[in-house]
This record gives C-alpha cells, sequence and structure tokens, in this order.
C-alpha cells in the first residue's frame, strides 16, 4: 500500500498493510530549511520548500499543509503576535465588548488562507498519488473564544443564546474551511478545537453537539475524511465527541491512548496519537522516541489507529527523534530488537521549589505546554494574567512552559503536575486542564491571602 492508500483504507475503518504514521511538522518544517515561524507561515515558497522536506525526512503517510489556528481569526479581524520558533497568537479579540454576530466567510485569497491553499495544490501535485494530505482549520469554539475572548466561559452561564448563535457562526466558517480545502485537494479535513478539552459533556452536547455533527456530516459529503483534534485533558469528552460521528479523533498525551481507544473502538471511530511533544520529541533522544512508539503499538488494537505526535511538533524538535519514531512504525520489529532492554536516563537537573509556607503574598502558577503555541495554554495563562490585573502586585504570577526548557518539566514533575495546563496556588493544584471563570479564579486567590494572612 501507498501511505495515502493507508491512511485512506483507516479511515474507511478497514484493515491497512500497517498503521499509518501522520507527523504534525507545522512550522518545525520550517526549521528544516533553516527559516523561522513567522517566514514559514508568511512566505508561500517557503512553506512549500518546507513541507517537501519533511515529507523527505518523515517519510509520512499523510501529512499536513499548515498548523496554525488562527488563519481564520486573522482575517476575521484579531490581530495576532508572531514569535519566531511558534505559530502566530492571538492578541485581540474584535467580540470581547461587542455581542455582534459576523456574517464574513472566509473567501480563498484572504489573508494567509491564500498561501495555505496554495501550498495544498502544491503538495497534492508534488506527492498527493502516495501521500494523504490533510487540511487543518479551527474548530468553532476555539475560533469563538478567539473572538470572544476569555468572555466565552461567562457567555455559557449568562447568555447561552448568544452562544448558541455565535457556535453557528463559527462552525458555518469551519464548512466553509472544508470547502475550500476539499477543492484544493485535501484528502483528510480536520477540525483542530483544542479547547473542547475545557469543557464539560453537558455543555459539550448543549452547544457544540450539533454544530459538530453537521460539519462532520457536510466532510462527508465533500467525499472526504474527517478528524477532530482536541488538546489537553479531554478524556471525559472522548464519548461525546464520538457521537457527533467523525471518522477520526486525534488526542495528545493528557490522555491514556488505550483507555480513550476502548471508546472510539465502540463507535467505530480512528483513534490518531499521542506522541508526548516535550518530554520525549523535543527533549527526549532517538531511543526515547522510538521506545514510546513501541510501547504504544503494543498498548492497542491496530485496527483504527494512527500514531502521530500529540499536537503541533516543537519547531526545535530533533530531526533524529521524527526519524526515530517513523522508523517504530513502519518498521516495527527491527526498531523494537534495538530498544530492546532500553531505559530512558533520568533528568540531571536540579530545580527547587518556592517556599510555599513562607509566601509573603498568593504565588499563582501556571502550568502550559507553552502559552505562545497551544490555544488551551493560551487561554488559561490570561486567566491567570486578568488576575494579576485584578489585585496587581497583591499576586504573583509565574508560567512554567514545558515545552521551553527541561528545567520547567522537572518543576512540573515535582509539583506532580499530571495534565496540562494546570493552576496551583501556592503550591495548591486548583484546576487541572480546565480554565477557571473569573469569579472562581479570584474567589481562590482571596482564600489564599487569608490564608497567608492567618
Amino acid at each position: 500500500m501507498t501511505g495515502k492508500e493507508r491512511i485512506m483504507t483507516t479511515f474507511r475503518h478497514e484493515k491497512a498493510d500497517q498503521v499509518p504514521w501522520v507527523p504534525f511538522a507545522g512550522v518545525h518544517a520550517g526549521k528544516l530549511i533553516d527559516v523561522n515561524a513567522k517566514e514559514v507561515y508568511s512566505d508561500v515558497e517557503k512553506l512549500k520548500e518546507s513541507l517537501i522536506e519533511a515529507h523527505r525526512l518523515y517519510r509520512p503517510d499523510g501529512q499536513p499543509v499548515m498548523f496554525d489556528l488562527q488563519i481564520e481569526a486573522e482575517i476575521l479581524g484579531c490581530e495576532l503576535i508572531w514569535s519566531e520558533d511558534s505559530p502566530p497568537t492571538v492578541s485581540t479579540h474584535p467580540l470581547e465588548g461587542d455581542k455582534t454576530i459576523p456574517v464574513h466567510l472566509p473567501e480563498p485569497d484572504e489573508g494567509r488562507l491564500a498561501m495555505g491553499l496554495d501550498a495544498t495544490r502544491y503538495l497534492k501535485e508534488q506527492v498527493g498519488d502516495s501521500t494523504a494530505i490533510y487540511g487543518l482549520f479551527c474548530g468553532p469554539f476555539t475560533l469563538a473564544s478567539h473572538l470572544r475572548g476569555t468572555n466565552i466561559f461567562m457567555d455559557f452561564f449568562d447568555d447561552p443564546e448568544y452562544v448558541n448563535n455565535l457556535l453557528d457562526y463559527t462552525a458555518r466558517v469551519g464548512r466553509r474551511m472544508a470547502e475550500l480545502y476539499a477543492e484544493a485537494g485535501a484528502d483528510v479535513i480536520a477540525a483542530v478545537d483544542p479547547l473542547v478539552s475545557q469543557i464539560s459533556p453537558d455543555h459539550f452536547t448543549e452547544y457544540l453537539h450539533s454544530p459538530y455533527e453537521k460539519l462532520f456530516t457536510y466532510i462527508r459529503e465533500l467525499g472526504k475524511a474527517s478528524s477532530f483534534f482536541v488538546c489537553g485533558d479531554a478524556t471525559k469528552n472522548i464519548e461525546v465527541m464520538c457521537k457527533t460521528k467523525p471518522d477520526g479523533i486525534s488526542i495528545d498525551e493528557n490522555i491514556n491512548l488505550a483507555e480513550a481507544k476502548k471508546i472510539t473502538d465502540q463507535y467505530n471511530v480512528v483513534m490518531a496519537g499521542n506522541i508526548p511533544l516535550a518530554t520525549v520529541m523535543l527533549f527526549g533522544n532517538q531511543q526515547d522516541n522510538m521506545k514510546i512508539v513501541i510501547e504504544e503499538l503494543d498498548s492497542v488494537s491496530h485496527d483504527n489507529l494512527i500514531v502521530s505526535p500529540g499536537c503541533d511538533m516543537p519547531y526545535d524538535t530533533p530531526i533524529e527523534n521524527t526519524v526515530g519514531c517513523e522508523q517504530a512504525v513502519h518498521q516495527t520489529e527491527q526498531t523494537r530488537q534495538l530498544v530492546a532492554g532500553y531505559e530512558s536516563g533520568s533528568r540531571d537537573v536540579e530545580v527547587e521549589l518556592p517556599d510555599y509556607d513562607n509566601l509573603q503574598r498568593p504565588l499563582i502558577e501556571v502550568f502550559t505546554i507553552d502559552s505562545d503555541t497551544c490555544a488551551a495554554c493560551t487561554y488559561m495563562f490570561q486567566s491567570a494574567l486578568d488576575a494579576k490585573k485584578k489585585f496587581g502586585e497583591g499576586i504573583d504570577v509565574v508560567e512554567y512552559k514545558t515545552s521551553a526548557s527541561i528545567e520547567n518539566i522537572v518543576q512540573a514533575e515535582k509539583m506532580s503536575v499530571t495534565q496540562l495546563p494546570s493552576i496551583y496556588i501556592n503550591g495548591k493544584l486548583k484546576f487541572s486542564s480546565i480554565i477557571p471563570s473569573r469569579e472562581a479564579l479570584n474567589k481562590e486567590i482571596e482564600t489564599a491571602m487569608q490564608e497567608i494572612k492567618g
């Protein structure tokens, strides 16, 4: 089988000759040709070159064109902040103080969507006969959050009708993006909605079931396979996601692959994931990456399975680590012999935890993958920054980005952090993979203040 045949066979829920491999090399592809994230996501020729190099090195069965959840937001009026080693982040929310429901749908020549579609057509021409092309777009809830900001979480309680109307609009944007990527030649259309992990199953069912069911039905009508990407600890939402009838669901390292696949198998949905990004792909060695893939393959049945990184790969991911993952998928038995008996080394890094018993003011610690690249992390950290605006010098706020340094990973390990993003106050876990409301966070801070005063 070709890689494309392998992917499409799997999405048809038939047995492929082996498990498919999809490396999510977004801005990391730019690293392969020595250009930074802003260059690769604003210059179509550099984007094309990077995609071909990623294809050459990583031998994908399926390959995404761009992994950028801000393309639609930028077209719809959000301002962006760029960095050299990550996709842009949304810095303004045009509906933050305005509940008008937009009507504009993206046009193929608008903003950076134009280069995304151009690159899709190019990749289709170059490798589309043998490789399944993935077209990724921002899911309805995350796009609504980009437009509305953190107010969207209060809207669930204060103005449900508005939430329904806004999500109806962002779902129409999603259908428009699916249509455009399908026309450009994408084989798999994926809705990437990291903030789905931040709401309850009841809220998902109430607000997102209908938009997503219609979206996946539309993608099937286009003759394409559909995939539902989620980040963070969305364990509680896997079943309600399955009920929207996607062809596949893609998860990150916050979710136990074997346990989640038990649910997706019940609904005959493909499971994709979930090689850890920072601890293994970025900061591990090639043997660590080979070993984790072998362990994942051994933990689940190979039907309805795709191996991939848990999300968009960090820009500085070592090439040899991703090559090791590919070898473990495509040459499983040979790789199994290579890592037989291998044990990962301990992290030779010392970090000192704050003296929580003698703090002068509350310390809010936000543990994230990276608030510059992970949407759920962005809004979790923003909630802490909003609290900082309210309490000023009365509190301290710090972020530990686990993708930024091995020290931050060790810090998270010493604090027994199990889910990202999470908020700790004075060393105690308060919010785990769930973005708090302003009222909830402020109440916890005020309680911490009283405890310090005694």
